[in-house]
């Protein structure tokens, strides 16, 4: 492979919200460099980027792809992002290791929610944007519609440096404001417009827009804005230059148009990335934390410091097993060669490097800073681990997934999948970290969580294709919990006489509520040896074995106060296990003497819908027992923020869908347990005790 210095890469994400068309532009600019030798299509087997089976199969992108290609003698390091809710974790991976970032906005949509969020992102990473004004060829297109969401709702300074030539359908050019130069394609060319005199028709838009970009671009630097005012316009050089300050100061925002399916425009972009999207030693320095003290390490990208790099991509291929995918930040780094884990502490064996294009690998030697690789077969290393020399002695902090909207309970469906699952499953949490799996505790079922439904489904398609194991799915049970509201004195005796030695075990209890939260309090106020003290555990376990199986519906109880004040004892028939009894069975009558209520999780729900149909989503939250805590209007959305209890959230993908066309989306998180309204604790009760029954008998 050719080799570059650090100042001739450039490391750039698509990124926007889904139906864009990131794929299509990604497609045209590997097709453009020479990378592919056609322009493949989105949603069948020509795709470079979307080749995986699920992804040909839905026709959008399901996981982030790779390629890299040459323009103006420049490497760029191509990521192609998903915008789907369902599997934008590679998106978040994406915007921690890349330099710059195009923001794919859809000129007949404009901004939308994802791509807005995805944009506070990279802010908080300073990774530098760019705007591309897709689909200009589509009937509803609207440039400064388009231009202006963004003005309104990022509060930034967007400015048009390319105007596109003839609308709609009947696009066929573009006009370079900076060169003030026009370029017309041919269709089914090979993407490289050709220079042409501007249509007359667009002599006075385009210098009336050339002027104000020129006037746009002198405001953000004092040099220039002298010299404009002295001169009253810019050279073309001082606009480049000009430009790239402004992104790098975030005081302008350029935005380009065009076309990804009719391959118009994507050269410019390819140009635009070089001239103004910064090189990785041009980027601000990131930090990590050192191993010692947990103080920041300033990372610089020079070839002689010390090598680390971030992984921001696993991938379980079937047949070259796990393939891990880094960024490196600083140093060099060579194949065969060993390196170290500072997230695992563990030391690497590195076989052969390779730099991905698409589903294919070409070989590497060497990797400098600034660049991405894969490496296969890392035993211990994982998506957002720091690998790096040993000197280095430092780790970069995670990435921050997004957290999982929906479970699902899961039980393999014979005994062969039974012993394969939890691998299979493993190895797909390697690859996505958006995937979470746990076995729970208290209700003891295997639970799958992920984005939505589509993302759910894909896993299971990837359980069946990639590892052979077939599972049945349901709702998962919710995790209820039991506490007190009253408190009370009680006495718990166990007294068992059987020929032989008995058992014999008294305590006298007193039993009351802690503060939410609290947990488990046991308090010895045992005097003058009622009870002796090798007993006194005993009695604690037995009050947390019936505290674990509950007492009102079997469910875990919590936030409860215990104290032990009084008893008495055998010298031949008390043991451990005759007061651990008495505890239990105190606590068992006590409770039930304290108002026993059941406990219920609340989740946290940020609600995404349009602005017409927020009566109808807030209406059926109101019947879901949703409680609003607010409502952030925007432009033409509104974000209603809520808490609702998870038992009418299980399956609420479809329900936004049904509410608002498909147009709303949430995110979810836990956060608190609450008091089950009484109308509807009998129900849960019954429903509890006859599943517990059931389990008995079986």
């Amino acid at each position: 492979m050719k080799k570059y210095n650090c100042a001739d890469i450039r490391n750039v994400g698509l990124i926007g919200h889904g139906a864009v068309g990131k794929t299509s532009i990604a497609e045209a600019m590997t097709y453009i460099s020479g990378v592919s030798d056609r322009l493949g299509k989105v949603g069948d087997s020509s795709s470079f980027f979307d080749y995986d089976p699920e992804e040909v199969k839905k026709g959008y992108s399901l996981n982030a792809s790779l390629a890299f290609l040459e323009w103006d003698k420049k490497k760029i390091n191509l990521i192609d992002s998903p915008g789907s809710g369902s599997f934008i974790g590679d998106t978040y991976a994406a915007l921690r290791v890349i330099d710059s970032s195009v923001f794919v906005i859809s000129a007949d949509a404009g901004l939308q929610y994802f791509t807005e969020k995805f944009w506070h992102v990279a802010e908080d990473y300073a990774v530098r944007p760019i705007v591309f004004l897709n689909k200009i060829d589509h009937e509803r297109a609207d440039l400064d519609n388009a231009v202006n969401s963004v003005k309104k709702r990022l509060k930034n300074n967007p400015v048009l440096i390319q105007l596109p030539v003839g609308s709609n359908e009947n696009v066929k050019g573009i006009v370079d404001l900076i060169g003030n130069v026009c370029f017309l394609y041919d269709k089914e060319g090979n993407g490289v417009g050709k220079e042409s005199p501007i249509p007359e028709d667009m002599i006075d838009e385009v210098e009336t827009a050339r002027a104000e970009l020129i006037e746009s671009v002198a405001e953000c630097d004092e040099e220039l804005l002298e010299k404009y005012f002295e001169e009253g316009t810019l050279s073309d050089e001082e606009l480049v230059s000009g430009i790239k300050k402004a992104i790098d100061g975030g005081d302008l925002i350029p935005v380009f148009c065009g076309s990804g399916t009719l391959n118009i425009g994507i050269d410019l972009l390819m140009q635009g990335i070089v001239n103004y999207m910064p090189s990785p030693d041009q980027r601000p320095a990131i930090t990590a934390k050192s191993l010692n003290d947990d103080s920041e390490v300033i990372v610089k990208p020079g070839l002689n410091d010390p090598f680390c790099g971030l992984v921001f991509k696993t991938i379980a291929d079937p047949y070259a097993g796990k393939l891990t995918i880094f960024r490196v930040f600083s140093g060099t780094v060579s194949s065969d060669t060993s390196i170290f884990n500072s997230s695992k502490n563990v030391t690497e064996r590195v076989g052969n490097l390779f730099a991905i294009q698409g589903k294919n690998q070409n070989q590497m030697s060497e990797l400098i800073a600034g660049d991405f690789a894969t490496v296969a077969k890392l035993k211990e290393t994982e998506t957002s681990d720091t690998l790096c020399s040993q000197e280095f002695q430092a780790k970069f902090e995670p990435i921050d997934f997004p957290t999982p909207i929906l479970s699902r309970a899961v039980v393999p469906k014979t005994r062969a999948d039974e012993e394969k699952i939890s691998g299979s499953l493993h190895r797909l949490t390697d690859e996505d970290k958006t995937l979470q799996v746990e076995r729970n505790s208290q209700t003891h079922e295997l639970l799958v969580s992920g984005l939505g439904q589509v993302h759910f489904d894909v896993i299971l398609d990837k359980l069946k294709r990639r590892f052979g194991v077939e599972v049945e799915v349901k709702e998962p049970k919710i995790p209820y919990r039991e506490t007190i509201r009253g408190r009370t004195k009680i006495q718990g005796k166990y007294k068992k006489q059987s020929g032989g030695r008995g058992q014999f075990g008294d305590t006298w209890l007193e039993i009351e509520p802690l503060t939410k939260g609290a947990g488990f309090e046991f308090v010895d106020k045992i005097v003058g040896g009622a009870i002796p003290k090798t007993y006194i555990p005993a009695v604690e376990k037995g009050v947390q074995g019936a505290m674990e199986e509950g007492v009102l519906a079997h469910y875990p109880m919590v936030d409860v106060k215990v104290t032990l004040y009084d008893g008495s004892f055998h010298n031949v028939d008390s043991s451990e296990m005759a007061f651990k009894i008495a505890g239990s069975m105190g606590f068992k009558k006590g409770v039930m003497e304290c108002r026993p209520i059941l406990l219920e999780p609340i989740m946290n729900m940020e609600v995404v819908v349009p602005s017409e149909c927020v009566g109808d989503v807030m209406g059926d939250l109101n019947s879901k027992r949703g409680k609003i805590l607010g409502i952030d209007a925007q432009e033409d959305t509104q974000v209603i923020r809520v808490e609702v209890p998870m038992s009418s959230v299980l399956n609420y993908a479809p329900d936004i869908t049904s509410l608002t066309g498909g147009r709303g989306i949430f995110t979810m998180e836990f956060s608190h347990y609450d008091d089950v309204p009484e109308h509807l604790t009998g129900k849960i009760v019954e429903q509890a005790q006859k599943e517990f029954e059931e389990s008995k008998s079986s």
